[in-house]
């Protein structure tokens, strides 16, 4: 697996385009792009890899992640995944005509490309449908879980008490994978759970 980090927009999302270095199969997660000049960088990328596109992955309905879908989705043709429970989120995006169905996605559901598959386990506290998405060495967890802090849980679909069962089913993953976040720097799940505050007291 290849992780390619390109951060978008002015709440500055890390937008991920993961390939299967055996197959060049990708997907890609998180295109909150605020601007359409934004694509150009993750087009060429994608050109120069060669790499074939089979998702456009959300994991969760906020616009700094989805705003950049209907463009990735013109260019790519491929469907756009999100957790059943943030699907209403898509409904402000203006989607080609011969767009896909949305694939709805539910907690354990396999996305696989190439001979890699990512599981989807369902974190509901920053948004109802917020998911991570887990591999063997990695795991892109959205707005969940960032470097020594949380996703927030002040808004009208935001739940801190299911965000605090969340973290308890997150602190029981294995130390050694690999947390690429939303926003801010790539982290260890090992040293969130030494460090990070909304962590360490469960």
């Amino acid at each position: 697996m290849h992780v390619e980090t390109f951060t978008v927009g002015v709440l500055q999302t890390n937008c991920y385009v993961v390939n299967c270095t055996e197959t060049n199969e990708a997907i890609i997660i998180d295109p909150g792009l605020d601007f359409d000049a934004e694509a150009q960088p993750i087009f060429n990328y994608i050109d120069k890899e060669m790499l074939k596109i089979k998702f456009i992955v959300n994991t969760h309905g906020h616009s700094d992640h989805i705003r950049g879908d209907s463009l990735m989705q013109k260019e790519y043709a491929v469907p756009i995944c999100i957790h059943e429970f943030d699907a209403s989120f898509l409904k402000c995006l203006e989607k080609p005509d011969d767009a896909l169905t949305d694939v709805l996605l539910k907690d354990g559901d396999i996305i696989k490309f190439g001979n890699i598959c990512l599981k989807v386990m369902h974190t509901p506290g920053h948004t109802m449908g917020s998911i991570c998405l887990i591999g063997d060495k990695n795991m892109f967890s959205g707005d969940t879980l960032f470097a020594g802090s949380v996703g927030r849980t002040d808004f009208a679909e935001s739940s801190p008490k299911d965000m605090s069962i969340t973290l308890k089913k997150l602190a029981l993953l294995p130390d050694d994978l690999l947390v690429y976040p939303g926003h801010d720097e790539v982290t260890l799940m090992g040293q969130e759970k030494h460090t990070n505050p909304f962590l360490v007291d469960l």
